[in-house]
């Protein structure tokens, strides 16, 4: 079996009495889209933020690409390939499509604290932004204000700049949030496609789009993982049904 890129071990954290992650394995191998699902609150997000850098775990560890990670912020883990795109935006509305991209181009070189004009005639840099930006069908939007994009081009624009940090992996929190059937449609395409450039852990309410894209399932409830394997094994799983999809189990 092809070892896995990402490997999380007993992964807890607590919020004075809440414990929002309880002892937590998760692994996510080459080719693949491993979705995690839950109700909300289940704590996907704060799960997400853990292996990402942006929040220290109490217990267990992070390994990435046959590196322990977990004492790494979340800039080290991006510049080793890390990729992650957000529930919430975090692009910057004021700049260009253009001057976004080349912010995450930026960012896997290291050098962030250059000034931003002379970055801007980076032509290494610039090329890198471009080629990202073509890759998800926005390079013709270059030149246009974030803030003028529609929602689905934003999310667009978030994976191109995770691109541009050139990833093993992409860690997608909600990617089809505010998207309606068209663009859902287009993201699920897209998706399907990218995971032969790196694999995606995937954090989705839309179980169509869950269903249809995930090789694998792991199910998320009260921080804990209640159940993990593929579509029809999650399908078929009364514990599932029960406590995440709504059903009786007797149905």
């Amino acid at each position: 079996m092809t070892e896995p890129i990402l490997n999380i071990h007993g992964l807890t954290k607590s919020f004075g009495a809440l414990q929002v992650s309880r002892a937590i394995d998760l692994e996510l191998r080459p080719g693949e889209i491993h979705a995690l699902i839950g109700p909300n609150g289940a704590g996907k997000t704060t799960l997400v933020k853990q292996i990402a850098g942006a929040l220290r775990p109490d217990a267990g560890s992070v390994w990435f690409d046959g590196q322990e990670v977990t004492a790494l912020d979340t800039p080290s883990r991006a510049r080793l390939g890390m990729g992650r795109t957000f529930q919430i935006s975090s692009l910057s509305m004021d700049y260009t499509v253009l001057q976004n991209a080349v912010l995450g181009a930026l960012c896997h070189r290291g050098d962030v604290f250059r000034f931003f004009r002379p970055v801007m005639k980076d032509r290494a840099l610039l090329e890198a932004a471009r080629r990202a930006l073509d890759e998800v069908g926005l390079l013709d939007f270059a030149a246009q204000r974030t803030s003028e994009l529609s929602h689905g081009q934003r999310r667009q624009l978030e994976v191109a700049v995770a691109l541009t940090l050139e990833p093993k992996a992409f860690l997608m929190d909600e990617p089809m949030a505010g998207l309606g059937i068209e663009g859902s449609q287009h993201m699920m395409g897209f998706l399907d496609g990218l995971r032969q450039r790196a694999p995606i852990l995937l954090v989705e309410h839309d179980m169509d789009a869950v269903f249809s894209l995930a090789d694998r399932i792991s199910v998320l409830v009260l921080g804990e993982v209640i159940a993990s394997g593929s579509v029809e094994e999650i399908r078929g799983n009364p514990l599932v049904r029960s406590a995440y999809l709504g059903e009786d189990e007797a149905a």
